[in-house]
């Protein structure tokens, strides 16, 4: 049976379930359902995540809402955080920012990272929330203790500008060296920036690649512009390597979203409807049985 146990990732799905939703989404979509059926909780999120999504299962934001939702009020904490997210993005729902931050805040409270991380965004800004950077930054602490890597960078950044705590510059490096090593993009930006700063060159541009690898769009975008002002000719170079990665993920974006399109009119996904009415039957005495084929 497929694995259904949950990495430490905010996308919920382990390295099995990615490569099945590849090879066949249908198949999986179904073997989640199957799970579902049989109470798994993990199920229940990744059926709330794959119908978010739109893999294996026609999309359908709304009733992702609810299968996160399901699961939530079973205890599970990272579909609670993948409520928040819905809330917070307007995601099959209205958005609205306070009732996220008190998804997240339950959450975080029950020892997500991913919760903490998302509900300090929000004390941050002021969104849904009256802005409290010093929670915020507790929060950021928190999370990065626990192994977060995003978080790492953000504490790395509140140290570095002395933001509501005393300036920590040899701190501060620190934890953007280690949000680097964890895998964040970011992370691995502000520690090429301060390499660079130090005059190592070569180590910086290394780091930069690897954000250049792992970078979404919004950070491209924001990063290219950032290395257009750099003074050593080098680094500044990889701005035009930046815009070239931004131009293609815009590009396969787009080439997704069509082939998500193209695999629902042509059946090759499997329909939400008895997911629909499997949610509706958790009410009620006599569940409705899942089609095997």
């Amino acid at each position: 049976m497929t694995d259904f146990r949950l990495h430490r990732e905010e996308i919920l799905d382990g390295d099995r379930l990615k490569s099945m939703l590849e090879e066949s989404p249908a198949r999986a979509a179904q073997a989640i359902l199957i799970a579902v059926r049989e109470g798994v909780l993990d199920a229940q999120a990744l059926l709330g995540q794959i119908l978010l999504d739109g893999r294996g299962i026609e999309q359908d934001q709304p009733l992702a809402v609810r299968w996160f939702d399901i699961a939530a009020q079973g205890g599970h904490s990272m579909a609670r955080n993948m409520l928040g997210r819905c809330h917070e993005h307007g995601w099959g729902c209205t958005a609205d920012a306070s009732i996220a931050a008190g998804h997240y805040r339950v959450a975080a409270e029950a020892g997500l990272d991913w919760a903490m991380y998302n509900y300090a965004n929000l004390l941050a800004t002021g969104r849904g929330v009256i802005e409290d950077q010093v929670q915020a930054l507790s929060l950021y602490r928190r999370a990065a203790e626990l192994g977060h890597a995003k978080s790492m960078n953000l504490l790395g950044r509140y140290l570095e500008e002395g933001r509501v705590c005393p300036a920590d510059p040899l701190a501060a490096r620190d934890w953007y060296r280690r949000s680097a090593v964890g895998g964040d993009f970011r992370g691995q930006f502000s520690y090429a920036a301060v390499l660079a700063d130090e005059g190592k060159i070569d180590e910086a541009l290394c780091w930069l690649h690897k954000a250049l690898d792992g970078g979404n769009l919004n950070f491209l975008r924001v990063a290219s512009k950032a290395l257009v002002s750099a003074t050593d000719l080098r680094i500044r170079a990889l701005a035009i390597e930046y815009r070239q990665k931004t131009m293609q993920l815009g590009a396969e974006q787009c080439r997704l979203t069509h082939e998500a399109l193209a695999d629902v009119d042509a059946g090759r996904v499997f329909d939400h409807g008895i997911v629909q009415a499997w949610a509706d039957s958790l009410s009620t005495d006599h569940p409705l049985p899942l089609p095997l084929q």
